[in-house]
């Protein structure tokens, strides 16, 4: 089940004019610009459902693996009896459960799935909060190493190097090593990769943290859950309901983590923090 990522195929290039909006003398010059691809990928659970997504045409496998997992569909990888692409149509990934269920993960969503979004499909989201499992507490990050992993980030990212078009996330340890990273269009499907690579080469993704490139939103956090990513750093901000989620699941999040600085939202211990105003965390 290795997936081989085609960097070929995640980028397009295409003609475009860049003017000066400064100056009404400047020139107008030709340039051709890379922009990143948006692809149909259709995760086939057989005998159960299907899925479509709109992503970046790299790392498919990984994504559905971690599409299967952080939208509780499985468990780990051993629920999976097969994953594999399809040899008549290679945006089609098939998947067959060990064990099929009548039904799986939540009747309300809907079957496109964009690349911007996440649980914008869901009917019954209070249930869909309720259901999201609390995470462990093994994990234990020193600040410095919080910002060196945001910093190391960039190095992750060659498709944002060339058409600065994708977000990325990647899972690290206690001691900042990153130990799986990935790139797409949206940042769900980023974070969905990142995961799934973890799963396809054996790594746990318990008891370790996961650094993103954009906004953390409830879906992105409801993600984490169940992969049970116990530490959250953004680079860009946190919704409200996110917040509010992440602490309920024992996740902490940390937002604007930029240059020397960082916003943790609840369970600052794992960052050797206690807060000074309102009820400290366990």
């Amino acid at each position: 089940m290795a997936d081989e990522p085609d960097p070929d195929l995640a980028l397009h290039f295409v003609p475009a004019v860049r003017i000066d909006t400064g100056s009404a003398s400047g020139a107008p010059v030709e340039e051709e610009v890379g922009l990143v691809r948006e692809a149909r990928l259709t995760i086939d659970l057989e005998r159960i459902d299907s899925y479509t997504l709109l992503c970046t045409p790299q790392d498919d496998l990984a994504l559905a693996a971690g599409f299967l997992l952080s939208e509780g569909i499985i468990e780990d990888l051993s629920d999976v009896a097969a994953l594999k692409r399809c040899t008549d149509d290679p945006e089609v990934v098939r998947v067959r459960l060990v064990k099929p269920r009548p039904a799986i993960g939540d009747p309300g969503r809907n079957l496109l799935i964009v690349s911007s979004c996440g649980a914008c499909g869901t009917e019954d989201l209070a249930a869909r909060i309720a259901s999201l499992p609390a995470v462990g507490d093994e994990l234990r990050v020193g600040a410095a190493v919080l910002r060196r992993t945001v910093e190391k980030l960039r190095d992750h990212q060659p498709l944002f190097a060339a058409c600065a078009g994708t977000h990325a996330a990647a899972i690290f340890d206690a001691t900042g090593q990153i130990l799986a990273a990935a790139e797409d269009a949206g940042r769900h499907n980023a974070l969905d990769k990142a995961i799934g690579k973890c799963l396809l080469a054996g790594i746990p993704t318990r008891g370790r943290g996961v650094v993103l490139s954009g906004r953390v939103s409830l879906e992105m956090v409801g993600k984490c859950a169940r992969a049970g990513l116990e530490l959250v750093a953004a680079v860009s901000a946190a919704t409200s309901l996110a917040v509010e989620v992440a602490d309920r699941c024992n996740i902490t999040l940390c937002a604007f983590v930029r240059g020397t600085r960082a916003t943790v939202f609840g369970h600052a211990r794992r960052l050797g923090a206690r807060p000074t105003f309102g009820p400290a965390s366990p």
